[in-house]
């Protein structure tokens, strides 16, 4: 019996396999007999094997050609979170720049407040702050035109805007700089920026400021009437704009080509090709990356 199964233990075959094909034959059965059971059991598992394989992959469909029922989980799983305002970020809005822009740099158009609110409240979201300084409130001047000036008194009213405070001291005007109220909310809420400004001069205030502004700040275009922000805030290599906007990302990244030097690429942020190893790392310009490697 110990010859036997020594024999068969050399041949690759698994104790518990030898053991019960002994036990079914007896321990006089002859070695020729047990080795043909052990080969019909071997077949016979790996054939089992591969038919449970075979059923677990019958359903797996090929891409392009899968029906619209197999690809509809990922979409309603969009669906959801687009409705789940508690995965997106808080959104504050440069209300300065945003009009500026719209107005074509010639005036204070309140329109294009309105377009990058709409936008925001189409996408789900419910926590949405306006900056505007309280001077903008006054009557428009020729130096300073400001055009459908209502919209401002409606979206404080529905507690959207809110204006940065300013005064008159013996006939000067004491204005508040909006720009640090509106940097300092979205750092304090870990929220998104809506400006075309880059904050250099609050950027060099805090280093913690500007890691956030450099990861956090979403620009945009006016294409007349419409509000359109890109949809790779971050570059090429970024999050797109949906994971952007959300506290955690559910729709999967577009799967780029990685590149073939892997971590020894020498071209840095310049590569084309996908570097996973980068993708949580900030977009860090020429100068930054130079000051890093000199204090290294």
């Amino acid at each position: 019996y110990q010859a036997k199964m020594d024999f068969a233990l050399k041949l690759g075959y698994a104790g518990d396999q030898i053991q019960a094909v002994l036990n079914k034959l007896g321990a006089d059965a002859l070695i020729n007999d047990v080795l043909a059971e052990l080969v019909r059991l071997g077949n016979k598992s790996e054939s089992e094997g591969q038919s449970s394989a075979s059923s677990t992959t019958s359903t797996l469909v090929p891409r392009g050609t899968c029906p619209k029922e197999i690809a509809s989980p990922e979409l309603s799983l969009e669906d959801e979170v687009v409705d789940n305002s508690d995965n997106l970020r808080p959104i504050v809005i440069d209300g300065s720049n945003v009009a500026m822009s719209h107005g074509n740099k010639e005036g204070f158009s309140c329109r294009g407040i309105q377009l990058a609110v709409d936008w925001f409240l189409e996408k789900g979201h419910k926590d949405i702050t306006v900056f505007v300084p309280a001077w903008r409130k006054e009557q428009s001047r020729p130096d300073a035109p400001i055009t459908d000036q209502e919209i401002l008194r409606k979206l404080e009213k529905e507690k959207i805007l809110v204006f940065t405070p300013s005064r008159r001291v013996q006939g000067r005007r004491v204005v508040c700089y909006d720009d640090r109220f509106i940097v300092k909310l979205a750092f304090d809420s870990d929220g998104i920026i809506v400006s075309n400004d880059n904050y250099r001069d609050l950027q060099n205030e805090k280093p913690e400021w500007k890691k956030f502004i450099e990861e956090r700040l979403l620009m945009y275009s006016f294409v007349n009437d419409k509000f359109m922000p890109p949809d790779d805030p971050l570059g090429r290599h970024g999050p797109s704009l949906e994971n952007f906007l959300r506290k955690r990302p559910v729709i999967p990244e577009h799967k780029k080509q990685p590149c073939p030097y892997g971590k020894k690429c020498t071209y840095g942020h310049k590569c084309k090709y996908y570097h996973p190893e980068r993708a949580n790392q900030p977009q860090r310009s020429v100068a930054d990356e130079l000051r890093i490697s000199a204090k290294l």
